[in-house]
């Protein structure tokens, strides 16, 4: 990081490295060597950016120039990421939401009630392996289940490689568990569905109340939006933690190295099949299906691989298409910007022209 510091114009003198701490809407929380103060990017840093994911993001670090006398910062640029959770942001443009950069590990949190889902856990494991982050899957609640092991089977079977644990704050068992993640220095953001259990382990492992919590419906277990935002919490043992709002549904964002990877035994098994364009329909000597009828792959893992494979390939689709006009839209706004600088800083029309 210290290289791309030094290219930085006015490191050293009027900006200092920060890091984001919690978001609201366009303000941001930061700490600084100095301590916590409030900032904002610039005016050119907001005209520059191109789309959502260009703006800081909890977790990550900017460069930042503190106001004299004030506990405010103006952030004038964003230092790379070396891991960024993103995803699809809601409404009918797409666009990229990175949910927390700079982590080292993400907390997949699913309890072990009647919330549980195994085919929610592999979308999650998609974005967290595409994020460049280590993935762990942290099973909560587990006092509400019989027999927690069965779980981590289940989900061990869907993650191969990936560790999992199952935990219960209520009854203070687990913790030793998930220890060795949380050494100083270390970055860990914890991310599912409402009611899983999120701001409840923060506050556990913290151990005090640093999050409000809600209880859930008894009736479906579905739990509703107590965090609001994305936070960074710094624990007892120095580790840092970042708390992010639960999500209904996680659409994933150009994830195809995450799905390969979250899949890798599937694709292992489709390098096996006689022909290397197989479909895994009706063509003979396919190793997929073969295994799906000696029952050593799963058919509802294998229906999500396909599922996901589709998603993303029609989210890829549309990112292009979006490329594309905003090729020929910039393209337009170049040619007309040119003709308004020849025509003497007027546009004109039919109707006479209006002065720019």
């Amino acid at each position: 990081m210290e290289r791309e510091l030094a290219l930085v114009p006015g490191y050293g003198k009027t900006l200092v490295p920060a890091r984001i701490a919690a978001q609201f809407s366009k303000q941001y929380r930061i700490v600084t060597d100095e301590g916590e103060k409030t900032a904002a990017v610039t005016g050119k840093y907001e005209y520059s950016a191109m789309s959502r994911s260009d703006f800081p993001a909890v977790g990550d670090w900017v460069l930042v120039e503190p106001l004299p006398g004030e506990a405010r910062a103006v952030i004038h640029a964003l230092l790379p990421r070396t891991s960024a959770m993103t995803r699809k942001e809601a409404g009918s443009v797409p666009d990229e939401q990175v949910i927390a950069a700079n982590m080292d590990t993400v907390f997949i949190i699913n309890a072990l009630n009647q919330d549980f889902n195994i085919r929610k856990i592999e979308r999650y494991l998609i974005a967290v392996w595409e994020s460049g982050a280590r993935p762990v899957v942290v099973l909560t609640k587990a006092d509400l289940c019989d027999d927690p092991e069965d779980f981590i089977s289940l989900v061990r079977s869907s993650a191969p490689g990936v560790p999992v644990h199952a935990v219960s704050s209520m009854l203070s068992q687990g913790k030793e568990e998930i220890a060795p993640y949380l050494v100083p220095g270390e970055s860990v953001a914890i991310t599912g569905s409402s009611g899983a259990g999120k701001s409840t382990l923060l506050n556990w492992l913290s151990g005090e109340d640093v999050q409000r919590v809600q209880g859930i419906r008894e009736e479906d277990a579905r739990g509703r939006h107590t965090t609001t935002h994305r936070e960074l919490f710094l624990l007892p043992g120095g580790a840092i933690m970042v708390d992010t709002p639960g999500m209904r549904e996680l659409q994933l964002w150009d994830s195809e190295e995450g799905w390969g990877e979250a899949f890798a035994d599937i694709k292992d098994l489709a390098g096996k099949c006689r022909f290397h364009d197989c479909r895994h329909e009706s063509e003979p000597g396919c190793a997929v299906r073969l295994a799906l009828k000696e029952g050593t792959l799963d058919a509802g893992r294998y229906a999500n691989y396909k599922k996901t494979e589709k998603e993303l390939a029609f989210q890829k689709r549309k990112e292009n298409a979006a490329v594309k006009r905003h090729a020929v839209g910039s393209r337009g706004r170049s040619a007309k910007s040119m003709k308004d600088r020849k025509s003497g800083g007027y546009s004109f029309s039919r109707e006479g022209y209006d002065a720019d």
